[in-house]
């Protein structure tokens, strides 16, 4: 959030401390009866402040705002800065858990970095910030602990962004050695000439 604040995005600034956006939907007395629940909730839970869109513009902005986390890690990042994006995804019983350890791992690794996530599934992004390709290895070794994190939380290696040519090495650990071997085994039946994306599914897949 105060990255978000610093950015001069929004037209007020928000509280520095873990925030949630909630979207309910319904009808208007059940959109108001949900929000007195969550609002009762997250109070027993320590909040500290809970914000309503009494109207239809007031939760357009909420939901824009929550849009602007990468924009404004750049910004908060000053000149010449990079961002590396990731994600990974968790059961949301493990989440907490899961952002907790992150956070501290980055703090450790003297890494600057954003997170911001879908917790209703168990989703969240790291934005971690870095500035010439010296930083790349620590980032690199960041990102690394941070999916086997997930993993061993029984996790995926990730949630939205797709395991790509970057976490492919990945998958071996999160679905097993058999599970890939089949991967490469559907491939090879449908693609015996390996024209179709060779070697980008899973490594070594002919």
């Amino acid at each position: 959030m105060a990255a978000i604040n610093s950015a001069g995005l929004v037209s007020k600034n928000y509280p520095v401390s873990d925030t949630l956006f909630f979207k309910l939907q319904g009808t208007a007395s059940a959109i108001k009866e949900t929000a007195a629940a969550v609002r009762n909730i997250v109070k027993k839970h320590g909040s500290k402040q809970f914000q309503f869109a009494a109207t239809d513009e007031e939760a357009a902005e909420l939901w824009e705002n929550r849009k602007y986390a990468l924009t404004s890690t750049m910004s908060s990042a000053g000149e010449n800065a990079r961002v590396w994006t990731t994600d990974v995804c968790v059961p949301v019983s493990r989440l907490p858990e899961l952002v907790y350890e992150t956070k501290k791992d980055l703090a450790n690794s003297h890494l600057k970095s954003t997170i911001v996530g879908h917790v209703g599934d168990g989703n969240f992004h790291a934005l971690i910030i870095f500035h010439d390709d010296k930083e790349l290895p620590v980032v690199s070794a960041a990102v690394h602990r941070l999916v086997h994190r997930a993993i061993d939380l029984d996790g995926t290696c990730t949630g939205e962004h797709g395991v790509g040519v970057g976490k492919k090495e990945y998958l071996s650990d999160e679905l097993g050695e058999d599970t890939v071997e089949l991967m490469r085994t559907v491939k090879a039946a449908i693609d015996p000439l390996n024209i179709m994306n060779p070697t980008k599914s899973s490594s070594g897949m002919a």
